[in-house]
């Protein structure tokens, strides 16, 4: 999760328990479902912030379906614990929960507003984000960082592998960390490097250890989110300055043995700013690229997706629309692997918002 205005882009608060609902009435941020065979449930992760209420805590939810369309919850699965290198204070963000070697791992960003960072700098230029030369504490760079926990069932409660540290280098301001495994079996941790310590925001990749509980390798450079199909077709003005923002990366292999990774950030125009959902391929099947950057996947103010397959031989893609509103909703569409990519073929209205 991400935003322009990090203060109004918290976590909604979860509705209480009770008769399942619809997504329409679920407030969620940055969406992740795992498809589970083994049970023929639908697990959908999102962060929620218990200063809001009802829930106390900070920390990841959980709802369950087997149809996509009735969700029973939630329930808490992981709280943001004391004793930390995170402000436990703090909402995650983007958490998401992959199966792997028999355990669940759960993948999420943690943060320490206390804890700041150097601001950007080019050398002895230092780089303010403030406006009227009035610096912006608010984009301070501080302490964020994608850390992995681990359960052994898909409702936790899931422990931190490392207390410590975040799975990226500590002094990174990391976000939206996702597992990948390539082809040799090797797990990797792909992330967004945030624009507010780069301006520029930047896709990475870290080889993990077998118990993903931490990095054994380097940071690898993937791509800079300037590198967006829409900049690259606008004269350069106002609307094209930096910050570029890199959020939400998802990887897929397609049919054809190419590499999609889904992305999403932001489009400026004269009416404003939306939040938009991309892609980019690397038809090498390599994570390392060439990457070649797709056009606009979803617009409207809508991002942060990811792609799963259907119990019933679909495969879908699921998104948050309202980035920076006060609604904020999970939205479903059915996608299709167009060989070099992947396409949106039905907007899943029946299932999020049944008889709209």
């Amino acid at each position: 999760m991400h935003t322009d205005d990090q203060t109004s882009d918290r976590p909604e608060a979860p509705a209480p328990q009770g008769a399942p609902r619809t997504l329409d009435a679920i407030p969620v941020h940055d969406p992740f479902i795992l498809a589970r065979r083994d049970d023929e449930t639908y697990y959908l992760y999102t962060a929620f912030d218990g200063d809001r209420g009802p829930v106390p805590g900070h920390g990841v939810l959980a709802y369950t379906s087997t149809d996509l369309r009735d969700w029973s919850g939630p329930t808490v699965v992981f709280e943001v614990p004391e004793g930390t290198w995170a402000d436990a204070a703090q909402s995650p963000w983007a958490p998401e929960v992959h199966e792997h070697g028999g355990r669940f791992y759960l993948f999420t960003t943690l943060h320490n507003g206390a804890t700041a960072l150097p601001w950007p700098a080019d050398g002895g230029q230092q780089f303010l984000l403030g406006s009227g030369g009035v610096v912006d504490e608010g984009r301070r760079p501080s302490a964020r960082g994608s850390v992995t926990a681990v359960a052994d069932s898909p409702l936790g409660p899931f422990t931190l592998l490392d207390a410590q540290k975040p799975v990226p280098p500590a002094d990174f301001m990391t976000l939206d960390g996702t597992l990948f495994v390539d082809d040799d079996d090797k797990p990797w941790m792909v992330y967004a490097h945030e624009w507010v310590q780069l301006l520029d925001g930047t896709f990475e990749a870290v080889p993990l250890s077998d118990d993903l509980s931490r990095a054994i390798g380097d940071p690898v450079h993937l791509f800079r989110a300037s590198e967006g199909s829409w900049l690259s077709t606008q004269v350069p003005g106002l609307q094209t300055l930096a910050p570029y923002v890199s959020d939400g990366c998802q990887l897929r292999r397609l049919a054809s043995g190419a590499l999609t990774m889904l992305w999403a950030s932001y489009r400026h125009g004269p009416g404003g700013s939306e939040y938009v959902e991309t892609s980019a391929t690397s038809a090498s099947g390599s994570l390392f690229g060439p990457w070649v950057q797709n056009g606009i996947l979803v617009d409207g103010n809508a991002g942060h997706g990811m792609v799963f397959d259907g119990f019933d031989g679909r495969s879908y893609l699921v998104l948050h629309r309202g980035m920076n509103t006060p609604r904020v909703r999970a939205e479903i569409f059915e996608v299709e692997d167009a060989g070099d990519r992947l396409q949106v073929v039905a907007d899943r209205r029946d299932l999020y918002t049944p008889g709209s």
